[in-house]
């Protein structure tokens, strides 16, 4: 995919955009296609193809950043990868306090 992180709003937000945006957006992201072949797909140019990505990116980028649905989830799904490895290591005093810490923050972010 072109852009890892657009895909993951893509994923938090896609559905805020208007259909043509989303469907833009699939198209160049998630199928790999190229501005021309979009292009063709929906009759218009090339550019209008661009104007369209790049306005659909903004506002994903405004949405993450108002309401930072996917950095919380990147939080969380890391915090809980530390808490699996704390886990599989087997627990002693210090690992234990550090579990605590970690759910403390899984918590703090639902």
């Amino acid at each position: 995919m072109k852009n890892l992180e657009m895909s993951y709003l893509m994923d938090f937000y896609g559905n805020l955009l208007s259909d043509k945006q989303r469907e833009i957006m699939q198209m160049y992201y998630q199928e790999d296609l190229s501005l021309s072949e979009i292009a063709a797909e929906y009759g218009i140019t090339r550019q209008g193809v661009r104007d369209n990505i790049v306005r659909a990116e903004k506002e994903l980028t405004n949405y993450e950043n108002s309401l930072g649905l996917w950095k919380k989830f990147s939080r969380i799904t890391d915090n809980l990868g530390r808490i699996r490895a704390l886990v599989e290591q087997g627990s002693d005093m210090k690992s234990s306090a550090e579990i605590i810490r970690l759910i403390a923050d899984v918590e703090n972010d639902i």
